[in-house]
């Protein structure tokens, strides 16, 4: 009787040599691993081989579906449960061991696990970042993820990063959780974040001009926890100096300071991520996403100059 656990797991890469070691080493007694590349130009696809991963390339045509999404529309998965992980997360021992018990009673449709995430050594235990739970574990016919329409932005990547998984069932929570714990440096942190700020520079855009939402998780303060916090951002957006809240609300308010020296790194970053989401969110709204124009008025998009007069505050 085969040992392995009867899930067949999905991994979004690129260049992801430092981090994929840990994390297929912590995905060995699943029945199948996935690693869906967008061409690596490391040894991201010589390491996935050694460790017995199918390898998929994803060339992504610029529209919708991005990776996670046609990867769960065409990859040939052999098991009925999926588990989605990123190459910077592990899967322990312990997570495992209750995976297997919970697809055995087939209770659910899917399954939230908590994220534990380390930052320059700390696990950042508190300032909103613990529990931090997200729809990993479904029925690969029972999910897919929201379209929150920033697939057209530039320079945002062909990976869903911060988009949540829309879930045909009941749902349940995993009691174990799983670490994030990323090998490379704070370079390849700034960079990241850098592109997830044009990310939340459309998503704030759109919720600032009422965009449809019909294919999301929807906001709603009486959901759970994800629907919740997407209704605190429907509130957030509206709000003045953000940079300097978002510290205060971490690092004060949500107690980040009790994880120390790495506790205020982080917060200062994630204030200085607010800042750059708020300073591409004009850039956007009065240029069209552009940082100079010859003529507003002619080279702004039509829809864009409308809206922003729509919904100028």
């Amino acid at each position: 009787m085969s040992s392995k656990i009867p899930v067949s797991v999905l991994i979004p890469a690129k260049n992801e040599e430092a981090n994929l070691p840990a994390c297929l080493t912590s995905l060995q007694v699943a029945d199948e691993i996935f690693v869906v590349d967008s061409q690596s130009s490391d040894r991201s696809i010589e390491i996935a081989e050694s460790y017995g991963a199918k390898i998929v390339q994803f060339k992504f045509n610029g529209s919708w579906p991005k990776k996670k999404n046609w990867s769960l529309e065409n990859l040939p998965f052999r098991n009925e449960w999926v588990l989605i992980v990123d190459c910077d997360e592990r899967i322990t021992p312990e997570s495992w061991q209750e995976i297997s018990e919970l697809i055995q009673k087939d209770e659910c449709e899917g399954y939230y696990i908590n994220r534990r995430v380390f930052f320059l050594g700390k696990w950042i235990r508190h300032g909103g970042k613990y529990p931090d739970w997200n729809l990993r574990l479904f029925k690969h016919q029972k999910g897919r993820y929201e379209n929150l329409n920033t697939e057209d932005i530039p320079n945002t990547g062909d990976n869903e990063v911060h988009e949540h998984v829309i879930l045909d069932g009941k749902v349940g929570y995993l009691k174990e959780d799983m670490l994030h714990e990323d090998f490379k440096d704070l370079f390849h942190w700034l960079e990241r974040h850098n592109r997830y700020s044009n990310w939340e520079a459309r998503v704030y855009y759109n919720l600032l001009t009422g965009q449809d939402n019909n294919n999301t998780i929807g906001a709603n303060f009486f959901g759970d926890a994800v629907q919740r916090k997407r209704f605190l951002k429907t509130v957030w957006v509206r709000l003045p100096f953000k940079p300097f809240l978002r510290f205060i609300l971490f690092y004060i308010i949500q107690r980040g300071f009790l994880d120390g020296n790495a506790g205020y790194i982080y917060g200062r970053l994630l204030s200085q991520y607010e800042y750059q989401i708020g300073v591409k969110l004009y850039e956007l709204r009065t240029l069209g996403g552009k940082l100079n124009v010859a003529n507003t008025s002619t080279s702004v998009p039509k829809t864009i100059n409308q809206e922003v007069e729509e919904t100028a505050i």
